[in-house]
């Protein structure tokens, strides 16, 4: 069998799958509600700096190619099915003692990987983004569980790669 799929007796993976599939259960039927209980634009306040209010976007964070006419739909699906495919393989590799957090950030960005560009984009064609944050008359872009999982997951594999490998390094040389 080749290395990559060798299974490793270290690492207990199926763990963080379960954390990637809440996630995504969370993502898919806090976007379900919205869609089927708010109307485009409609605001719910919560705080006065936090809404809900629901929005579709065509693009990709911060309506990044939004208007650049649905070829985008197909290029997102395709880069998170690389993505979540890859991560995937990685953290089956991983050695859970030592890389704790940085299978935990993958997990979180394959959630939202996949919940936005392989569960919105073929269901709706564009993602459903519907929490707020604002000050006054400034509003930062209308995100949703899927982001805020990518965020802190690349947070996560940021200060791994950072502050956590080069530690494991030294003593994987001791």
């Amino acid at each position: 069998m080749p290395k990559l799929f060798k299974p490793s007796p270290r690492f207990g993976y199926l763990g963080f799958l379960l954390i990637t599939l809440i996630w995504l259960v969370v993502d898919v039927l806090t976007k379900q509600y919205f869609h089927n209980n708010f109307m485009v634009g409609q605001r719910q306040q919560l705080l006065p700096f936090l809404s809900f209010a629901l929005h579709y976007n065509p693009g990709a964070a911060f309506s990044f190619l939004a208007d650049a006419g649905g070829w985008q739909k197909y290029f997102f699906m395709t880069v998170a099915t690389v993505v979540t495919v890859v991560f995937t393989v990685w953290l089956y590799r991983l050695r859970q003692a030592q890389e704790v957090w940085l299978a935990l950030g993958l997990s979180m960005i394959i959630a939202g990987a996949v919940g936005n560009n392989l569960h919105d984009r073929p269901r709706w064609g564009m993602v459903v983004d519907f929490i707020s944050v604002h000050w006054q008359n400034w509003y930062f872009p209308t995100f949703n569980v899927a982001d805020i999982a990518i965020s802190i997951g690349a947070f996560l594999v940021i200060i791994d790669g950072v502050l956590l490998e080069p530690k494991r390094r030294v003593s994987d040389k001791a």
